[in-house]
Formats: C-alpha cells, sequence, structure tokens
C-alpha cells in the first residue's frame, strides 16, 4: 500500500505540478483528500501549533512526529509528505528519520540544514549547518530508505541567512548527494523562484505560506516557473482558528451559539467525513445472523 503511494506521487509530479495543503490531524487530512487534492502536507509547525500549542522552534521529538505522521497516513488513501525538520539531530538521526517516517507510511520527508534547534523558516535569526554536514545527512537518508520511490526532498534555508547564491549551491551539493527533490526555502520574490529554477534542475517545491517572505503566487505562474510542488502549510489552520476565536468571542459575549449554525459542519457533513456509513456496513456484517 505505502509503496503503491509512493510511486503514485513520483509519477504525480512527473505528470504535472501537485497541490499539497497541509493538514494539522487527521480529519483535516480526510478533508484535504474528500476536497480532490492528491496528497497532503504535515508541517511541523501544524503539529507544534495545533497538537501541542508550541511554537514551531524545534521542541518536537521525533517519536511525536512519526506518531503524528502514522495517524494521518491511516486516514487517507493519498500520498502524504512529512516535514522532517533537521532530522532531528545528527548524520545517524537523519538516517533513522527516514526510516522511521517511511515505515509509518510517509511516501516523502524533506529535511532542512539549520542547525538544530531549529526555527520557522520565515523568522529571521537562523543558523545553518555547513553545506558538508548536509550533504552527509542527504547521503545517510538516502541510504536509510528502503523503497527507492519514498522521496528524499533537501530543503535549504540558505537564502534567509546566507544569499540567493548560497542557496542555489547547496541545492546542487544535495542532488549530488541523493537527494530527489529540492524545497528553497523563504525566497523573497517570484524573479527568486524563477531565478532558482532556471539553476537549479530538479524537482522543486515551493513552500505558499501565508504572511512570510515569499509572495503567494498563482499555481499556474509556480507551473510556468518549473516547480512541481506547491505546499500550503498553515493555510487550513489559520482559517480554522480565526473562525474559531470569532466564535468563541460571540458564545461569550451572546450565549448561545445560534446565529453560527450556518456557518458549522453539520452532523452529517462530520458523519460522510468520517466515513460512518462504511463503519456501520462492518458493524451489519458482523452481526449477520
Amino acid at each position: 500500500m505505502s509503496s503503491t503511494r509512493h510511486k503514485r506521487l513520483r509519477l504525480l509530479i512527473e505528470k504535472d505540478i501537485l497541490q499539497i495543503p497541509g493538514a494539522f490531524n487527521a480529519l483535516a487530512a480526510r478533508a484535504v483528500e474528500k476536497a480532490g487534492f492528491e496528497a497532503v502536507y504535515l508541517s511541523g509547525a501544524g503539529l507544534s501549533n495545533a497538537v501541542f500549542g508550541l511554537p514551531d522552534v524545534g521542541l518536537i521529538t521525533l517519536t511525536e512526529a512519526v506518531d503524528h505522521a502514522r495517524r494521518v497516513v491511516h486516514a487517507v488513501k493519498v500520498p502524504v509528505i512529512a516535514d522532517g525538520d533537521t532530522g532531528f539531530g545528527d548524520t545517524i538521526n537523519a538516517a533513522r528519520t527516514v526510516s522511521e517516517f517511511e515505515a509509518a507510511g510517509v511516501s516523502a520527508v524533506h529535511l532542512e540544514d539549520q542547525v538544530l534547534p531549529k526555527k520557522c523558516g520565515h523568522l529571521d535569526g537562523k543558523e545553518l549547518v555547513s553545506t558538508a554536514a548536509m550533504v552527509e545527512k542527504i547521503r545517510a537518508a538516502v541510504a536509510a530508505r528502503c523503497d527507492r520511490d519514498f522521496m528524499i526532498i533537501a530543503r535549504t534555508d540558505a537564502r534567509g541567512v546566507t544569499s540567493f547564491d548560497d542557496a542555489v549551491d547547496r541545492a546542487k551539493r544535495y542532488l549530488d548527494a541523493g537527494a530527489d527533490a529540492i524545497f528553497p526555502e523563504a525566497m523573497q520574490s517570484a524573479d527568486e523562484l524563477a531565478k532558482f529554477a532556471q539553476s537549479v534542475k530538479a524537482p522543486l517545491l515551493a513552500n505558499m505560506t501565508e504572511f512570510g517572505k515569499t509572495p503567494l503566487l498563482p499555481l499556474d505562474e509556480l507551473r510556468k516557473l518549473g516547480y512541481r510542488m506547491v505546499i500550503y502549510p498553515q493555510t487550513a489552520l489559520r482559517v480554522a482558528f480565526k473562525a474559531i476565536q470569532a466564535m468563541l468571542a460571540d458564545l461569550k459575549k451572546t450565549g448561545d451559539q445560534t446565529k453560527w449554525l450556518d456557518r458549522m459542519q453539520t452532523r452529517k457533513e462530520l458523519y460522510d467525513l468520517l466515513d460512518y456509513d462504511g463503519l456501520e456496513q462492518i458493524d451489519r456484517a458482523v452481526t449477520k445472523p
């Protein structure tokens, strides 16, 4: 099953650009799949923020991230791409990170070249490991995977720390080390996104996170620039929690929620998303005389 998803992900990005919304839990992942998207993204920030109520500053462990990923993988049938942060440590830790995520059924993981503890890619004050150290991590990650279709995506945060040219140079070195794709984080203009794609010939991932350093570009424009994957890590979370905050403020003020009914998911809509009918069919099969 997992191997089929891995191959599916590679075929999808070979065929066309792939939109990959972020899901902050298994139910959100089901919603992404039901909306017709062909892959789900698991953001480290989404896990930190929504599940643990913590900022995205490297506080989550590998075990917690893999447990979260396993739940999401079991909830959907589409490929899942996971944020592997820095690999949760040094070279040997990066290898174990790949092994654990692959065993959980994830189809791709991205590893970044920040120093641990890392920061959100769109914050200032980041630090990088050396290019040589990251190359070792990539080589270890590639060696650790069991299925060659499982994708290793190398993320570089160099644009926000050193320079654009360093980001390009690092990306090329990471590809030489065996990375399957490159994630250039925090590009600061459409021109930079275009120039990076012209300079680095590989499957590229664009991060369309809101309120960050990278401008939000339409899918068609990113397709023309040459990107093959586009993630929307926190879009669903930001929309959901904006609505939750507004509802709670109104509930506190008015004492009832009735005016929010037409903005709620109905019981039937929730049950449909959870596939209650499928469970009832199993129950009928078990209890059938």
